[in-house]
């Protein structure tokens, strides 16, 4: 059963990767729309991943608690220490394809907020930026 939980987070975390690289492809030509639909998608294989992480706990527990006098490498076939393997790679692969993508948005949303500070101009109120009351801000001619 381990190595079935095991194989089925691996399945998730590729998959994880690939929406997550598909992501920054449509960010880089502002395909927004498309980004929007995956978030249910991308949502949905987390939590499977965190269910299955959570089994995989489980089984290692368990395995543990049956046999206390075992150290857990003597516990595991070597299919299971390949796939735990795997598995730590495939983290640190969605650690790093997720950094690529925090930048990206971080560069987009810092333009957007640049345009907008430049559409409406904002003053500080305390801690806060409001629009500023300047009548003048927006001038509409016909």
């Amino acid at each position: 059963m381990l190595s079935h939980h095991l194989q089925s987070a691996l399945n998730d975390l590729r998959d994880l990767i690939e929406i997550t690289e598909s992501d920054i492809a449509d960010i880089k030509v502002a395909k927004n729309d498309s980004q929007f639909k995956r978030l249910s998608l991308k949502d949905d294989k987390l939590k499977s991943f965190e269910q299955k992480k959570a089994m995989i706990d489980y089984e290692i527990s368990t395995l543990m608690t049956t046999n206390p006098d075992k150290e857990l490498p003597q516990l595991l076939n070597q299919e299971q220490h390949v796939l735990l393997d795997e598995l730590k790679l495939e983290l640190n692969n969605l650690r790093i394809v997720n950094k690529q993508y925090a930048k990206l948005v971080l560069i987009v949303s810092n333009l957007y907020n640049t345009f907008l500070e430049r559409l409406v101009p904002t003053e500080m109120q305390g801690y806060k930026k409001v629009a500023s009351r300047d009548p003048s801000i927006l001038e509409v001619r016909v």
